[in-house]
């Protein structure tokens, strides 16, 4: 498909998606990913429906990347509120000192607190939580189950990560966010690629069968099989 053919299915998607909420709340990272979904929401419902939410972490979350979540919502001029999470963090490490130390449960951890402030401005205003995932994301289960994962409408779970860049390109989404590595910003110093093992562009040529490095291919089907729970309803017991 085209870009353009992309972008209108996709604000189509959201305006159905959006019909019987006040508006829409979205997690603004300074990030790509982030950034391409409030700028399609707002051209999908207009910017006084949408409202982004900053949550950074002192000690983690880049200067830059809150900079350029903020300057991306003034162009957009969408409502923009900056909600530190490190208060929480801190509450729940000193309730359970060991987690400090476990990198990837703290990790897991600061995607679900995201998450409960998101759905808290949801519930007080009316509003509906758009996902930031894309596809090479969902695929290889590299979110958070019930942090980033836990969202009401995913606007760019079909598109590709290389993809989401020709996108960003084309909405003329602001090239200091474009350019950066991504992460997840879950720990200093962590990147996407880094911990997939791949560059997005290695990654996305394996999920379209364009690429057959075999290695490369038994980790990604590695990365799938295991996190097939991510993308499934728990499984129920089934009595009647």
């Amino acid at each position: 498909m085209r870009l353009e053919q992309i972008e209108k299915k996709i604000i189509e998607f959201i305006k159905t998606e959006a019909k019987t909420a006040s508006g829409i709340v979205v997690g603004l990272s300074g990030g790509i990913d982030s950034s391409l979904v409030a700028s399609l929401c707002s051209k999908a419902l207009g910017n006084k429906r949408v409202t982004g939410l900053i949550m950074p972490e002192h000690e983690v979350t880049k200067l830059r990347d809150v900079h350029d979540a903020k300057q991306l919502a003034s162009e957009l001029n969408i409502r923009c509120y900056i909600s530190p999470i490190d208060g929480i963090l801190s509450s729940i490490i000193k309730s359970q000192p060991l987690l400090k130390d476990d990198k990837k449960a703290m990790g897991n951890i600061k995607a679900r607190v995201r998450m409960i402030l998101l759905y808290a401005y949801a519930n007080m205003h009316n509003y509906i939580v758009a996902g930031t995932g894309n596809r090479s994301e969902l695929t290889t289960g590299y979110f958070t189950k019930y942090g980033d994962g836990g969202v009401d409408f995913m606007p760019i779970a079909d598109v590709y990560k290389t993809e989401v860049i020709k996108l960003a390109k084309y909405l003329n989404i602001p090239k200091s966010i474009i350019d950066k590595a991504p992460s997840a910003g879950l720990w200093r110093g962590q990147t996407d690629e880094e911990e997939l093992g791949m560059s997005y562009e290695e990654l996305d040529g394996i999920l379209k069968c364009e690429i057959k490095s075999p290695a490369k291919v038994k980790r990604v089907k590695e990365l799938m099989e295991k996190s097939n729970h991510k993308r499934l309803l728990p499984k129920m017991c089934k009595i009647h």
